[in-house]
């Protein structure tokens, strides 16, 4: 009786450290939310509890749950035009199957010390995540001008003026017009500064960003 009362418990603490981060994640209107997290901690405690019942066999099943988790994070990541999406949320559902799984093995040491490094890199590293993304991002971006027996190459220096860095992808003439498309690197300041000269160029007909 005393060892199903510690499983319950192992049980309930999963539910409420999967809720609390899962409420994190549906607060941010992420793909894994609150009901998620809760099944994937509570789920992961569960079968590393059963693990430890079978004995010898057992040992399959837990080794199994990094397999099944990852299975599911991949579904999780997505690619929106030139950027990934979901990364951050594929690798919570990952970190919340270890913590459901320590809580399974009785480790509440661990797993709590695991949860407030989880709960802090998704509260407070968020502001950091962002400065990090403003100093350097990369974009995409397409210019459309009249053909005029000459090359794009003036853009590229246009963009390094800006103190971008750019790499030349396909470029190509149709009709009239030449097309060209560049990989740009550069800080969130200097790309605004670019689209924002290029948006009132009077020689673009047509600009992706």
């Amino acid at each position: 009786m005393a060892f199903a009362e510690e499983d319950s418990i192992r049980l309930v603490v999963a539910l409420l450290m999967g809720g609390l981060i899962g409420a994190e994640r549906e607060y941010n209107g992420k793909a894994a939310g609150f009901r998620t997290m809760i099944m994937i901690c509570v789920g992961s405690a569960l079968f590393t509890i059963v693990s430890g019942r079978i004995g010898g066999a057992g040992d399959r099943i837990a080794a199994n749950i990094v397999n099944g988790i990852g299975f599911l994070g991949a579904g999780i990541i997505f690619r929106e035009e030139n950027r990934i999406k979901g990364l951050t949320t594929a690798a919570t559902v990952w970190a919340v199957s270890a913590l459901g799984m320590s809580l399974g093995g009785g480790l509440y040491d661990l797993a709590l010390i695991g949860f407030g490094i989880i709960m802090g890199a998704l509260l407070l590293l968020t502001g950091l995540s962002k400065r990090i993304g403003r100093a350097n991002q990369t974009r995409d971006y397409r210019i459309v001008t009249a053909f005029r027996h000459k090359t794009l190459y003036q853009y590229e220096n246009f963009f390094t003026e800006c103190g971008l860095s750019p790499t030349r992808n396909r470029q190509q003439r149709i009709g009239t017009d030449i097309i060209g498309q560049w990989r740009v690197q550069g800080s969130e300041k200097s790309h605004e500064k670019c689209i924002k000269r290029l948006l009132n160029d009077p020689e673009v007909k047509e600009f992706t960003f």
